[in-house]
């Protein structure tokens, strides 16, 4: 096993990776369960049975939309911070005063396994833990039935995306949707109008960037700390292999930046900003991906032979070149940069308009170009020929009620076949797939060319163990 393989600590997993790309034992909804019939679906108007797994933080955003619901059960490794996220100056915060309520008649657990076990009246489930629980997670809640709402990423590696993937397409009972709200964006919704609408003509590539991490990448692990009071590190861990012992740098926010639990900046954002042109140029899989990148974090000089086992955190900043050999008409590259890393600045660029700091995308075609921001807001046009064109492309994309605010509620009404839904997994999986492959791209240290039908590396044997990796016993996939 390579050092950068230890680094993401990913490796072979119990299930055999076959020439298919997805571990293909057989699932079904777990015998005793409420919903061993299939999936509820409650009728129009009626309210959901949901469950949130990762209670705080992102898990509170998303619930405090669904307060509507019924809030059943409510599963957290530490209720001392969901506590303390509802106040404000000591006092309770408005926006949180029905979530608290909901909370507070809610069953609660630290142990998500326990929960599916013991509350048999579940119907749907909201995932907002950190990534390296996703998977974990949404599988054992599909096999029971469960419609489930998963939080960007999807996954943290591909064969989990693969897996999920086709575990909604087998089940189109299940009401599946990952949290990319600006999915459900009428802006974002409008960019993919304007690109397939020819405004920009056809393009053949796109730059996007981003200003994450705005958390420790690059640097080494830290000395472990007392435990706080009311967390459940071991539950905290999950199916994480390593135990490099508690600290403030990985719980709650910073996991991202660690390779034992989050993705980095790609995995983050990627969701967020690889959607939209994925989306509007039906991209499909990449067919080569490279990566070039700052030092790993607990790395030393490249040239030091005498390197450590383990490279804790990801590089500071990359820049991930892929190549979308097979988009629906014609080769595609995509440029991606993070770190603060970005593209110079666009000539005629509107005077009131532009390239954001926080991260953009920039689609260059053979007859202009289009701009959007991170989660396809403000698409703007580059060009008199291209805007007078794209004024002329009509609405064709349904609109989300309440656009990216309404992200969670278009699950509940899919749920209750009131509406389509905005981003299932048979599309959230496959741009998962893509955006954690410039991840193995880091991790291998050289261009990777893939099949995305049999979910291969071509050019590298024996490198298809970083599609996967190891889960610690009792938190198999």
């Amino acid at each position: 096993m390579t050092k950068r393989t230890q680094a993401a600590g990913r490796g072979h997993s119990r299930r055999a990776i076959l020439a298919g790309g997805v571990a293909t034992a057989a699932w079904s909804v777990l015998p005793g369960c409420a919903t061993a019939q299939g999936p509820v679906r409650p009728g129009a108007g009626k309210r959901v049975n949901v469950a949130a797994i990762g209670a705080g933080g992102m898990g509170a955003g998303n619930m405090s939309a669904l307060t509507g619901q019924n809030i059943v059960a409510a599963c957290d490794v530490d209720f001392d911070r969901v506590a303390r996220q509802m106040l404000k100056d000591g006092q309770l915060r408005p926006e949180r005063v029905e979530l608290k309520a909901a909370y507070d008649k809610a069953e609660r657990f630290t142990d998500y396994r326990q929960m599916f076990d013991k509350r048999r009246d579940i119907e749907a489930v909201v995932i907002a833990t950190p990534d390296h629980h996703h998977a974990v997670a949404a599988r054992m809640a599909m096999e029971r039935g469960l419609h489930v709402y998963v939080q960007k990423p999807l996954t943290y590696t591909v064969r989990e995306a693969r897996l999920l993937t086709k575990m909604a397409k087998d089940n189109p009972k299940l009401v599946t949707q990952m949290g990319n709200q600006g999915h459900s964006s009428d802006d974002g919704r409008r960019a993919v109008e304007l690109i397939r609408g020819g405004a920009i003509g056809k393009v053949k590539e796109v730059h996007i960037w981003t200003n994450r991490p705005v958390w420790p990448q690059g640097v080494g692990k830290p000395e472990p700390k007392p435990l706080p009071a009311g967390l459940d590190w071991d539950l905290w861990r999950g199916p994480a292999t390593v135990d490099w012992g508690y600290h403030p740098d990985y719980a709650h926010f910073n996991w991202r930046g660690w390779t034992p639990f989050g993705t980095g900046a790609l995995g983050d954002m990627g969701a967020h900003l690889m959607d939209f042109p994925v989306w509007a140029l039906e991209l499909g899989l990449p067919t080569k991906v490279e990566t070039r990148h700052t030092l790993w974090g607990g790395d030393t000089d490249p040239w030091d032979y005498k390197r450590p086992d383990v490279l804790t955190s990801y590089p500071l900043a990359a820049i991930t070149y892929y190549e979308f050999g097979n988009a629906k008409d014609g080769p595609v590259r995509i440029v991606w940069q993070d770190g603060g890393l970005a593209p110079p600045t666009v000539a005629n660029l509107p005077a009131d308009r532009i390239m954001e700091e926080e991260g953009g995308v920039l689609y260059t075609g053979d007859k202009g170009q289009l701009l959007h921001d991170t989660y396809g807001a403000k698409p703007t046009l580059i060009g008199a020929e291209a805007v007078a064109r794209g004024a002329k492309i009509p609405v064709s994309l349904p609109r989300i009620i309440d656009g990216s605010k309404g992200h969670e509620n278009n699950w509940i009404r899919a749920i209750r076949g009131e509406e389509k839904i905005s981003n299932p997994f048979e599309v959230s999986g496959p741009l998962t797939e893509a955006m954690i492959l410039g991840v193995v791209a880091m991790n291998a240290g050289k261009p990777i060319t893939y099949d995305g039908a049999a979910g291969k590396i071509t050019n590298l044997p024996g490198m298809d163990h970083l599609l996967d990796r190891e889960y610690r016993k009792g938190w198999e996939l």
